[in-house]
């Protein structure tokens, strides 16, 4: 898996195939430390190479951190927050390596807080390929380890782990994810063959989404209470004959889902898929009875759909590149290499490739729910509409106004990613883009019932120096920003009731503000997604039980369970983010909705669902990667509300069924790690799946597909100071395990 992130992380600098680079750089955390201050930072390196006399600066993304160069002939430059650019006289001084200390506050315990997105730029202001490396994060412990705090899963640990998961005894032909609520075994076993299909027969029954799948050596029966579910069953019914080579003892499956409502957010603003890549995911989440695409195709750092009379937003809204005052397009962030041509960072769907991507979700039975964000999270658009000002003097949409000196910091560091309300701009805005995707979807003869308005993280003081916005609260009779931000959510509430739709949002929209105010709102909102589940320091009440209370259906979208972007684990080779849980296919098999999002009386619960945000993801195997298997335990919540599988039995489904399964189809999974333990001076290895090889080195270099393989108890030498090891299963590799010996 190193090998794979080292190589992806090339790719994503812009490095093609056998490229003579003039430029190396080389980088790494050096480690995390305490500063004279007492506080938290860490010191990272880039070792600059090669002929330096035409690079004038070199710019690169990072998560935003305040930054000092160790060298005071240097100088480190944010651009933008989360783009920087490093300058130095030393570039141009005839040396053929400078190496480069920058002092950067906080800690840094994973890799996906490194540099990313490395590129030069010459003296002209063009950006332009370096050959990038990331140096090993894991040879000392002050580079993953804060001072008292230690994330990294050691060899015990994980062998304990992986000691529990085998208990379980091996799955059965009709374990799988989702598990069924019955399987009533028969006589007898049915084999396929060519040209036997199963016969659909439409029945009656109150849960339209209900089917029954009858196998008998004579032949197979699909009952379903609707097409859905003929659809559904019989989708099921072939995965279950792959899994297990076309025979299956005789039995009666009776199944349903205890929620109408499962489903995924994928963020394509942060990074972009392309849609041949979301159709392939959307028919893995017709496999796995998942049925609503919440797609967030909008954010601060893109915009990903063609709005017709409004071409500013995607050509440039959907670019990101170098640039020091984002006149043409959006300064990059996260990946690539300066030019807005790279991958992942720039794209768009047009009109005519969204249409077509309904109707195949459609077709999938999976419902996709467009998400405009609004007030916060809309820089792109912001800038876009500015940019349109610009060029044609056109001010009919733009979001902000001139004199507006509000000081604010939003979740992700920006002080200039909010429309606002108190202009005449982002009224027609809305209703324009309502208006085009409604009229897309009409195209594709797909209903559309609600558009998702975000209205999630609008930062304190976001209007506090607009001279419109402090007009219009006076003649409002409004006392704080956030009456204007329930202002807004109203009026679009309002505006999508006056086009047959209802509304749908983050949590924010009503949850937190007064409860006349939420319960104004609650008749135009389809569902909030609430992801902050669990009570506030001073409250008593489960946030889902108060939306409830005040009207609100609730999507159990729980942080604590079903972010997708959250690291498998402490490990700081792990792609992902910790900050809301570290989260693996167990974390997320745990998260019960009855119990953090428990339905009250007259109240509704309609669904859960999984979100994968995109800061983090680099391209389409890297979106698998943190996808599966861990959504495939909120599948299993989605479906089965109540306790099905133990984690060990869970295990045993993904290794014998699931994660072959998903590997046939071609999808990248993560893969677990193995345990080490050490005792009478041998070191003992174990795997979490039966069938995976563990390779081992014992002198403190990652293991490769060329180590020793781990077949029995290995006598550890004398001298040795830490044993590794690796997992290799389903052409898949997992970070490598460490065990220091003698602690």
């Amino acid at each position: 898996m190193i090998k794979e992130f080292l190589a992806t992380m090339a790719i994503a600098a812009g490095v093609s195939a056998g490229a003579a680079n003039a430029v190396e750089v080389e980088w790494q955390n050096v480690g995390n430390r305490k500063g004279a201050d007492g506080a938290t930072e860490y010191v990272q390196r880039f070792i600059i190479k090669g002929n330096l006399a035409g690079l004038n600066r070199l710019a690169f993304c990072q998560f935003d951190r305040a930054m000092k160069p160790v060298n005071s002939v240097d100088t480190v430059v944010r651009i933008i927050p989360g783009y920087y650019y490093i300058a130095s006289p030393r570039f141009a001084q005839g040396a053929d390596s400078v190496v480069v200390d920058i002092v950067t506050a906080g800690n840094m315990p994973a890799y996906s807080y490194g540099a990313d997105g490395v590129h030069g730029v010459d003296a002209s202001g063009k950006p332009f390929d370096v050959k990038f490396t990331r140096l090993s994060g894991t040879e000392r412990a002050e580079q993953w380890a804060s001072p008292g705090r230690d994330r990294m899963p050691y060899g015990e640990e994980v062998y304990a782990i992986n000691e529990a998961l085998a208990a379980a005894p091996a799955a059965g032909p009709y374990d799988i994810v989702p598990s069924f609520k019955s399987v009533t075994p028969g006589a007898g076993e049915y084999v396929s063959a060519a040209g036997k299909k199963p016969e659909m027969k439409l029945i009656k029954h109150a849960n339209p989404e209900f089917y029954r799948i009858s196998v008998t050596p004579a032949g197979v029966t699909i009952e379903g209470a609707s097409r859905q579910a003929l659809y559904t069953a019989g989708r099921t019914f072939q995965r279950l004959l792959k899994m297990n080579g076309g025979k299956l003892p005789a039995a009666v499956v009776e199944d349903w889902p205890d929620y109408g409502y499962r489903g995924v957010m994928i963020d394509v603003a942060r990074n972009f898929q392309t849609l041949d890549q979301m159709k392939k995911f959307v028919d893995v989440m017709a496999d796995y009875r998942l049925n609503r695409l919440q797609f967030h195709f909008i954010d601060d750092e893109g915009w990903r759909i063609e709005i017709p009379g409004l071409p500013e937003l995607t050509e440039y809204g959907s670019r990101r590149g170098y640039t020091v005052d984002e006149k043409n397009h959006l300064a990059q962030i996260y990946s690539g290499n300066g030019t807005t041509d790279s991958n992942w960072g720039n794209g768009h769907y047009t009109r005519k490739e969204f249409i077509d991507f309904l109707k195949y979700c459609d077709a999938r039975g999976v419902t996709v729910i467009p998400e405009i964000e609004t007030p916060g999270h809309a820089r792109a658009a912001v800038h876009a509409m500015e940019a349109r000002y610009r060029n044609t003097g056109d001010a009919t949409y733009r979001l902000r106004e001139d004199g507006d000196t509000s000081k604010y910091r939003s979740a992700q560091d920006f002080g200039d990613n909010v429309m606002n309300p108190a202009l005449p701009g982002p009224y027609k805005f809305m209703e324009k883009v309502f208006d085009e995707i409604i009229a897309m979807y009409k195209e594709a003869g797909v209903p559309l019932n609600a558009i998702h308005i975000g209205g999630d993280e609008v930062p304190h003081g976001a209007w506090s120096g607009s001279p419109s916005a402090i007009k219009f609260m006076k003649e409002y009779g409004m006392n704080s920003e956030g009456d204007l931000h329930v202002y807004w959510a109203k009026w679009l509430g309002k505006a999508l009731q006056q086009r047959g739709l209802e509304m749908a949002g983050w949590q924010e929209v009503a949850l937190g503000k007064d409860e006349k105010i939420a319960r104004e709102i609650a008749p135009y909102v389809e569902f909030i997604n609430l992801w902050v589940t669990w009570p506030g320091k001073d409250e008593t009440t489960l946030p889902a039980v108060k939306a409830q209370e005040l009207g609100l259906p609730v999507v159990m979208s729980t942080a604590h369970g079903f972010y997708l972007d959250q690291s498998y684990s402490g490990h700081p080779d792990e792609h992902g983010l910790p900050w809301a849980m570290l989260t693996d296919e167990f974390t997320a098999l745990d998260a019960y909705p009855a119990v953090i999002s428990p339905t009250i009386k007259g109240g509704k619960v309609i669904g859960v669902q999984g979100q994968l945000w995109s800061e983090t993801v680099r391209g389409p195997e890297w979106m698998e990667h943190y996808i599966f298997p861990k959504a495939l335990g909120m599948a299993e919540r989605a479906w089965n509300s109540d306790t099905t599988y133990s984690r060990a039995a869970f295990n045993r489904v993904l290794e014998s069924h699931e994660l072959p399964y998903l590997t046939g189809r071609g999808v990248n999974v993560h893969m677990r790690q193995p345990g080490i333990k050490i005792a009478d001076g041998k070191a003992l290895m174990n795997s979490p799946y039966a069938g995976g090889v563990i390779r081992y080195t014992l002198d403190g270099s990652e293991p490769t597909a060329q180590s020793p393989e781990y077949t029995a108890p290995v006598t550890i030498p004398a001298g040795t100071k830490e044993v590794r090891a690796k997992l290799f299963y389903l052409g898949k590799e997992g970070v490598a395990t460490l065990q220091p010996v003698g602690k």
